[in-house]
């Protein structure tokens, strides 16, 4: 054998072996999101492996539940039939990115789910350790103004504030409110896969707005709907 060409396959063998090896292959991935059922989760993810360098490009990615695939970046790979059309990856696999959206989330939809790495003609590496799960829950049921109180005037505008947890940038909740006004909306990254978004309603009342309940309606991918309340209570001079 020639010795140019032996000291080839020498070297990609080595590299598979050290790919594969799986001493350094890492993943940052919520273990555990709760889930508003029939909403839609972003599953952020991020991995790297040991060998960099100028490896095979189309690399395939692949999410798992036993030996079920429920996402892959490859669209002509067959998904388990309860998945298709609302599993996706939404990262780019060679650039390190496996974050996944699953939309109309089911009761079913908890997991385990694992992700699986596939280099071509190098190395294969499933996450066995670091599996993430779905706690889904069917109503939304949190204190939407965060312990409400009776809230007054400043400067003779009202204003408040409602808030919610959700697990999908992406398509984030629609707010509503019983009561014109200039309204304010803006979402934040929390941690371990949520986000909080909320919207704020100012406005200048009347007198037949005080004692009554003003109230904000959250709309979740246009099937859930959560409500809350609070009082405009006129300060007392």
């Amino acid at each position: 054998m020639d010795l140019k060409l032996w000291l080839s396959i020498l070297m990609v063998c080595e590299m598979a072996e050290s790919i594969g090896s799986g001493k350094s292959w890492l993943i940052s991935v919520p273990s555990k999101i709760p889930v508003l059922e029939s909403s839609c989760v972003v599953i952020p993810c991020e991995y790297d492996y040991p060998t960099k360098g100028n490896l095979w490009k189309k690399w395939r990615g692949y999410w798992t539940r036993g030996d079920e695939t429920v996402a892959s970046n490859n669209p002509k790979f067959k998904l388990k039939q309860e998945f298709k059309g609302r599993s996706r990856i939404t990262g780019t696999i060679e650039s390190n990115d496996c974050t996944w959206q699953l939309d109309d989330v089911r009761e079913t939809d908890t997991g385990p789910f694992h992700l699986t790495i596939e280099i071509p003609r190098h190395s294969k590496f499933i996450f066995s350790k670091d599996p993430v799960t779905l706690d889904v829950f069917r109503e939304y049921i949190r204190d939407l103004f965060n312990n409400p109180k009776p809230f007054t005037l400043i400067n003779n505008h009202a204003s408040a504030t409602c808030t919610v947890t959700h697990a999908c940038p992406s398509s984030p909740p629609k707010f509503s409110w019983s009561h014109p006004g200039k309204t304010k909306t803006s979402s934040k990254k929390l941690k371990e896969g949520l986000w909080s978004t909320k919207s704020t309603l100012t406005f200048t009342p009347e007198e037949a707005d005080f004692n009554k309940p003003l109230k904000c309606t959250v709309n979740f991918n246009d099937k859930k709907t959560a409500e809350g309340s609070v009082l405009l209570v006129k300060k007392s001079t």
